[in-house]
């Protein structure tokens, strides 16, 4: 498939040709100025809030201080931060300049971070005292690295490159002129690094085109209005934050409410303060809520990963259940908000997509029958662009007619609603975040003493499922010594969350047929554990 980010504009019209995402904020600021647009929550100090034209004017600002210290269209630019008004006023400030955002994730480690900065070229870094170091080295040939105020009062850690470091406060140039970047739609806008099969997480490329289909897609599945306030609690750096909620929060002109991360303890006080009508909902969030008193509050609907009776019930808020990921932008199935959701079950396709549900000889399961799901749309639009500098990753993906494989399994419902079944591409669902197995048995299985390795999803009560990785030791290997080593690296070369919450040494494993591992009968195990119906492996 060609790359549209590389060749120039498509020549098909689209919803978002002549624009770009600076002509939606600039739109939203004229139109609803004194609106207020983000309201930040920190957890030390009050509450500041920004309205349209306030926070457009700041991207302005920010964009004419990436300008001045050489920052320029088709550059890349590392966000490495947690949630906080500097995060998207730098992000808005790239798109308006045709700068490109680098959104990793803050709980990568160094290995992770060095590949992403590397392999997108990254030009210079926006981050966080507290991440300072880790950034300065990580990204030896950055031009130059801002850090931004903390919610924690951090001071930055030792060992960042000199000369280098400013702070954010440094970007902003009030009032400087920026020259705008053309409004190119099928341009790239952003990159994010999501976990697939392969060893390596593939870097997904979103033009504005992309940015655009996601707020006006993302707003009408959700049926918001002007008068909606969305409470945004998941971090930026991931598509539910920013497509879901924060571009379709613009795109409808309502107001979003930002805290840092997830808080159980004040989930509900900055709810009832602002008046929260609406939120994406993780399943961990959810679950850790049931604990907690429900006052009266003020909202009408939930997002998640599947319908739910039982908490829209407990809570007192309807719960829809939709399914998307980073390559379709936004919801490719979704309930419809009018009508009543079919019982833990993750939608509907959504209008705006054409869904298939195929056996593996290419053939539509009837309902009640699990398939994988394909998703077909256009890429740059209403499918991602491209996988960075990997055609053959992104051809595999997405065939000649726009049909995206997504490695889900789903089985259709007889009323048309979708059930989500498993995930054909060895994918983990650690808390909302992706993990490949594959990552993880790349780490395990250069670790001297292992013989082979495979991980697997171990159910888990508050973060649906963990990594769980059975281990084969070579001969001479003495376990306790192996299993304390397997953990040292994981720890030093993956994000925490991708880190097995156990090590299990076995004599061998499980075989399907052509000798491959049985993952399924590791998973069944493991669930039977849980359940009492059945021992553990030999594990130390």
């Amino acid at each position: 498939m060609s790359s549209s980010t590389s060749e120039g504009p498509s020549p098909h019209t689209t919803m978002a040709s002549g624009r770009n995402v600076a002509w939606l904020l600039d739109t939203r600021a004229h139109q609803r100025g004194d609106h207020p647009f983000l309201i930040w929550e920190p957890f030390d100090g009050p509450p500041r809030t920004w309205s349209y034209r306030e926070f457009a004017r700041a991207s302005m600002d920010i964009a004419a201080g990436l300008q001045a210290r050489g920052i320029g269209l088709g550059d890349r630019l590392i966000l490495h931060a947690d949630n906080s008004p500097e995060y998207l006023q730098a992000l808005f400030a790239c798109a308006r300049i045709g700068a490109v955002a680098v959104c990793t994730n803050t709980r990568s480690v160094r290995d992770e971070l060095e590949y992403f900065a590397s392999h997108s070229g990254a030009v210079a870094a926006i981050t966080q005292p507290r991440y300072a170091d880790l950034v300065g080295r990580c990204i030896p040939t950055a031009k130059w690295i801002a850090l931004t105020d903390s919610d924690t009062g951090d001071t930055p850690a030792p060992g960042t490159a000199p000369g280098r470091q400013e702070a954010f406060a440094s970007l902003v140039h009030k009032g400087g002129a920026t020259a705008p970047a053309r409004p190119d739609p099928f341009a790239a806008a952003s990159i994010q690094y999501t976990s697939g099969t392969t060893a390596r997480p593939k870097g997904v490329v979103w033009t504005h085109a992309n940015w655009l289909w996601a707020a006006q897609v993302s707003a009408t599945h959700e049926s918001l209005t002007r008068d909606d306030v969305h409470l945004v609690y998941a971090p930026l750096f991931h598509t539910n934050a920013q497509s879901y909620s924060t571009l379709a929060t613009l795109w409808a002109g309502a107001t979003m409410v930002l805290q840092p991360k997830f808080s159980v303890t004040r989930f509900w006080e900055v709810s009832q303060r602002h008046h929260c009508t609406w939120s994406s909902m993780l399943t961990f969030a959810i679950k850790a809520l049931h604990d907690q008193e429900v006052p009266a509050h003020s909202y009408r609907l939930w997002g998640s990963g599947a319908t739910s009776p039982g908490d829209s019930e407990r809570f007192g808020v309807r719960v829809i259940g939709w399914w998307g990921m980073t390559e379709t932008v936004t919801h490719g199935l979704v309930d419809d908000v009018h009508a009543p959701g079919t019982a833990l079950n993750c939608g509907r396709p959504a209008n705006e997509y054409e869904v298939s549900v195929l056996r593996p000889d290419g053939v539509p399961v009837e309902p009640g029958e699990t398939g994988l799901l394909f998703v077909r749309g256009v890429p740059g639009v209403s499918l991602f662009a491209e996988y960075l500098d990997d055609p053959d990753a992104t051809s595999a993906a997405v065939d000649e007619h726009g049909w995206l494989s997504t490695g889900d399994l789903v089985t259709p419902n007889h009323d048309g609603s979708m059930r989500f079944a498993d995930r054909e591409k060895d994918i983990l669902k650690v808390g909302g975040e992706n993990v490949a197995a594959s990552e993880v048995e790349r780490v395990i299985g250069v670790v001297p003493g292992v013989s082979e390795v495979a991980v697997v999803a171990g159910p888990h009560q508050m973060l649906s499922e963990v990594p769980i990785a059975f281990v084969v030791p070579g001969s001479d290997t003495d376990g306790s010594s192996l299993v304390e080593s397997v953990y040292a690296a994981c720890r030093n070369l993956l994000s925490d969350f991708k880190v097995p919450r156990e090590v299990r040494l076995v004599d061998d494993l499980p075989r399907s047929t052509l000798n491959k591992v049985a993952k399924a009968e590791l998973r069944r195990q493991l669930v039977a554990e849980q359940t009492g119906g059945g021992g553990p492996a030999h594990a130390v």
